[in-house]
């Protein structure tokens, strides 16, 4: 039997036990269609850092999403038998996760990215047993880091970015990754369910470089051009 997760996830839990795709995003995720996905949302806890979350960076030569950092994750295959097998298959296929080293907690309601008609399940889950992780396709990700949930919330962090096409979202800017789109919008919902977020300046907007795509509005926006209000 995996162990029990530690405390500070409790609060987190027990928030998700009534949480909607409502609470992550105002887009109305389609009863049919869409390409099923999923995403390993990886909390883990390091020794005098405390919390964290598993990121990666995909390759800056991609051709869709270059040089973003996301989490673990991709669309379903045929053989996955639900949204953890496919969660938990790209981690390894990606960053070379042992998925015996996990322990899957929730799944989150699906969410909508419109642009890629993408219907994504964030699957949360504890890493009970860390270790080494890495790029196993270099020319797909770039680099692998776990980012301390403490750095984070710090206030010093946090921003807003505003895409060329006018779509403006929550941002984490930290350990020299900037974290935007669809994956800063599930962590901003999640540091809020968990009680961890703290109050930053949400005037703080900075313009982020044309990627040759235009952004889905990200999970906690309002519209493509608006961030909603704080979640509750």
């Amino acid at each position: 039997m995996n162990p029990r997760p530690p405390s500070w996830f409790d609060p987190l839990l027990d928030r998700l036990g009534t949480a909607r795709a409502e609470d992550f995003t105002r887009l109305t995720t389609p009863e049919e269609g869409g390409r099923e996905s999923a995403v390993l949302v990886l909390l883990g806890e390091q020794p005098g850092v405390g919390p964290d979350v598993l990121v990666l960076q995909r390759a800056a030569t991609l051709r869709n999403h270059a040089g973003q950092p996301a989490f673990p994750g991709g669309a379903a295959d045929p053989e996955d038998a639900d949204a953890r097998a496919t969660a938990l298959r790209e981690a390894n296929e990606e960053v070379d996760l042992d998925p015996a080293s996990v322990t899957v907690l929730a799944e989150l309601p699906k969410l909508w990215i419109p642009v890629s008609d993408f219907v994504v399940t964030p699957v949360l889950a504890w890493w009970h047993s860390p270790h080494p992780v890495h790029p196993r396709e270099p020319a797909e990700v770039a680099h692998v880091a776990r980012l301390p949930v403490a750095e984070l919330v710090d206030p010093a962090n946090r921003l807003r970015v505003r895409h060329s096409s006018g779509w403006i979202g929550p941002a984490f800017s930290v350990r020299g990754m900037l974290v935007w789109g669809f994956t800063a919008g599930v962590l901003a919902a999640l540091l809020e369910m968990g009680g961890w977020a703290r109050p930053w300046p949400w005037s703080r907007v900075v313009e982020l470089p044309p990627t040759g795509a235009t952004p889905a509005p990200s999970a906690g926006t309002d519209e493509a051009d608006e961030l909603a209000g704080p979640l509750t």
